[in-house]
C-alpha cells in the first residue's frame, strides 16, 4: 500500500491509500475556499455527567446533492471535488463541516456555574472507500476492504496520537433512512477529547467482571459464551465470529469480533486482517438480501479508550440496522429516546435464523 499525504485549498489534510505502488498523486486542490470553521463548543451536561457538541456550521453542511454534484466522487475536468484525483483507491481526508477540530475559537467557561463549556478540540475525517459513486462497501473486493482496514489502522495511531485526544471512533452510515447526507460510499472517524458515554459504561461493567472473576475480560467471556452456544452465530472463521447478542437492541444487530481478544484495529495481525474482509462482505449481503432491498444499517467500530483501560477493552464491529420489516423501521420513540430502555421486536435468536438463511 502506499501512503501519499497533500493539503487542500483551505489547509485541510487529505490522503491517498493506494493498492499500487505506481500511483501518482500531485493534483492539486484547484478551488477556491473559505478558511474551515472554528472548532464546535462543548457544554456539559451535569445531569448525565456527558458532553454536548454544538457546531452550528454544520447547518450549511452538504445535504443530499444530485450524483453529478457529489463531492466525494473524484475531480474531472472542471469538474472539482474534495479529492483532487481523477480516480483514487481509498482516500482520508478532514471533514469540511466537523463536529470536532484543531481549530480553537475563544468559548466561555460557562453558560451557568453548572454547565461548564470548553472548545470542541479534536478531530473528524471523512473515509472514502472508492472512486465509484454507485457502489456500496458490499460490493467492495476483499482486497479493498483489506486497504480500508490498512486506512482505519493508520488513522486510529495518527489521531490517538493529538494532544487532548481520548477515543477513535470509526464508523460508517448507510442510507438515508440513518440519516446519510452524501450517497458516496464512506465512512467517518472521531477523535473525542474524551471517553463516549457508551463506552465508559462498558468499561464500568468490564472493570467490575475483571474484579469478579479475577482479571477476565468481559467480552471475551461473552463471545467464547456466544460461541459455544451456536444458536445466535451467523458466521464465523479461523479469526472472526459474527453473531446476533443475546440482548440485542436493534431489529437486525451482528457484532463481528477477533477470535483474539484485541484493544483496537491497529492491534490486529495480517492474518486477522485478510480474514476480516471475506466475513463482513458475506454478513454485508446478507443484510441486503433480508428483504431484497438496500439495508440501511451504521456499522460502527468499538475500539479501546487511547490512554486507559486499554486492558478491558475487546475490539468488535456492531453492525445494526433499524430495518424490522421490508416495510417498517424501528423509531426510536419514548421508552428509547426518553429513557434510553430499548424494546426489540424481533428476537436475537430469530434475527440470527434469518441472516444466515438470507
Amino acid at each position: 500500500m502506499k501512503r501519499t499525504e497533500m493539503r487542500l485549498a483551505d489547509g485541510r489534510e487529505l490522503i491517498y491509500f493506494d493498492e499500487r505502488d505506481d500511483a501518482v498523486r500531485d493534483q492539486p486542490d484547484r478551488r477556491e475556499l473559505p478558511p474551515p470553521p472554528p472548532a464546535s463548543q462543548l457544554r456539559y451536561d451535569p445531569l448525565t455527567d456527558e458532553w454536548v457538541a454544538v457546531a452550528v456550521h454544520r447547518q450549511t453542511r452538504t445535504f443530499l446533492p444530485p450524483a453529478n454534484e457529489c463531492p466525494l466522487d473524484p475531480s474531472v475536468g472542471d469538474r472539482l471535488t474534495e479529492i483532487p484525483a481523477p480516480d483514487y483507491d481509498v482516500v482520508v481526508f478532514e471533514n469540511r463541516f466537523p463536529s470536532l477540530s484543531g481549530r480553537v475559537a475563544d468559548t466561555p467557561g460557562e453558560i451557568t456555574p453548572f454547565t461548564p463549556v470548553r472548545p470542541g478540540l479534536g478531530r473528524c475525517e471523512v473515509v472514502c472507500y472508492t472512486s465509484d459513486h454507485d457502489a456500496s462497501f458490499a460490493s467492495l473486493s476483499p482486497t479493498r476492504v483489506r486497504t480500508v482496514l490498512e486506512a482505519l489502522a493508520d488513522r486510529t495511531v495518527a489521531l490517538g496520537e493529538l494532544p487532548g485526544v481520548e477515543q477513535v471512533f470509526c464508523f460508517e452510515n448507510r442510507g438515508v433512512e440513518i440519516g446519510v447526507t452524501l450517497h458516496h460510499p464512506h465512512g467517518q472517524i472521531y477523535a473525542y477529547p474524551f471517553v463516549t458515554p457508551r463506552t465508559r459504561t462498558m468499561l464500568a461493567a468490564a472493570r467490575r467482571h475483571a474484579e469478579r472473576t479475577g482479571g477476565g475480560n468481559l467480552y471475551a467471556d461473552l463471545l467464547a459464551a456466544e460461541r459455544a452456544a451456536g444458536e445466535r452465530v451467523v458466521l464465523a472463521n479461523e479469526h472472526w465470529t459474527a453473531y446476533v447478542p443475546a440482548a440485542a437492541r436493534w431489529p437486525f444487530e451482528v457484532h463481528v469480533a477477533p477470535n483474539r481478544p484485541v484493544p483496537d484495529i491497529p492491534a490486529l495481525d495480517d492474518a486477522e486482517r485478510d480474514a476480516f474482509g471475506p466475513l463482513y462482505l458475506d454478513l454485508l449481503r446478507r443484510f441486503d438480501g433480508l428483504f431484497d432491498l438496500p439495508m440501511p444499517y451504521i456499522a460502527a467500530w468499538h475500539q479501546a479508550p487511547v490512554r486507559i483501560d486499554r486492558e478491558l477493552g475487546h475490539l468488535h464491529l456492531q453492525l445494526f440496522s433499524i430495518r424490522r420489516a421490508k416495510d417498517k423501521l424501528k423509531y426510536l420513540a419514548g421508552a428509547e429516546s426518553g429513557m434510553g430502555t430499548f424494546i426489540n421486536d424481533v428476537a436475537p435468536e430469530r434475527a440470527a435464523e434469518l441472516l444466515r438463511a438470507a
